[in-house]
């Protein structure tokens, strides 16, 4: 058997700001249109380089009988969550669940750092969620064990649908009136922390009309 080494700290000369670019506040759309797919859509041309502005229900154009459409079908949970620190209601924590390790422990976001060591034990709905702080990664992820009362709850998605957040991107300051619509029509099965948002723009009567055309929709799941 080959032996493989993934040095995991590998030498880049990327730096974050290589990816830093002007995005004028009144351009950001708050509320998403209805109907989804009247949303815009560019359109690059390979070749030459032209772009075109369309609606994304011009994406038609672009597919052929034979053609292959992967979709990823996970679902957004409601993964913000805001508390404190056990004991001390002022020192307010804020949480993004990001992946589920099993046994009731997420990989999480956690602001501010300095109040999240190890150990550290937090509330979260006044008192139907618990957690604990059990280990920081290299990048400063917490992991977090939580605990709430199971005769109560089946699990924790049906805590975080009564005290959770939908986890919008924070350019969009609007609160979101209806949750749906951080979600794809397609999604299927809990577990995202973002939604993919291509994928937003699609309507059932598109899906339907794209496969028509003789286009295959493939979905994976990717949380």
């Amino acid at each position: 058997m080959n032996e493989v080494i993934i040095n995991k700290k590998a030498h880049t000369d990327l730096l974050t700001s290589d990816f830093y670019y002007d995005l004028p506040q009144e351009l950001i759309a708050q509320t998403p249109l209805e109907p989804r797919d009247s949303s815009r859509l560019m359109v690059i041309h390979r070749e030459g380089g032209e772009i075109e502005h369309k609606h994304f229900y011009d994406i038609c154009d672009y597919l052929r009988a034979g053609d292959t459409l992967v979709i990823n079908d996970s679902k957004v949970i409601p993964a913000r969550l805001y508390g404190h620190v056990l004991g001390r209601e002022d020192a307010k924590i804020e949480l993004l669940l990001l992946k589920n390790l099993g046994l009731d422990t997420w990989e999480t976001l956690v602001k501010p750092g300095k109040r999240a060591k190890v150990g550290s034990k937090l509330v979260f709905g006044d008192g139907a969620l618990h957690g604990e702080i059990t280990h920081i990664t290299d990048e400063g992820n917490r992991y977090i064990k939580f605990d709430y009362d199971k005769e109560k709850y089946q699990n924790i998605y049906e805590i975080l649908h009564i005290i959770g957040l939908m986890p919008l991107p924070p350019y969009i300051t609007e609160k979101l009136e209806d949750k749906s619509r951080y979600q794809t029509v397609y999604a299927r099965e809990e577990g995202s922390a973002a939604a993919p948002t291509a994928g937003l723009h699609f309507t059932p009567e598109l899906m339907q009309k794209i496969r028509d055309m003789g286009v295959e929709i493939v979905p994976v799941m990717l949380h």
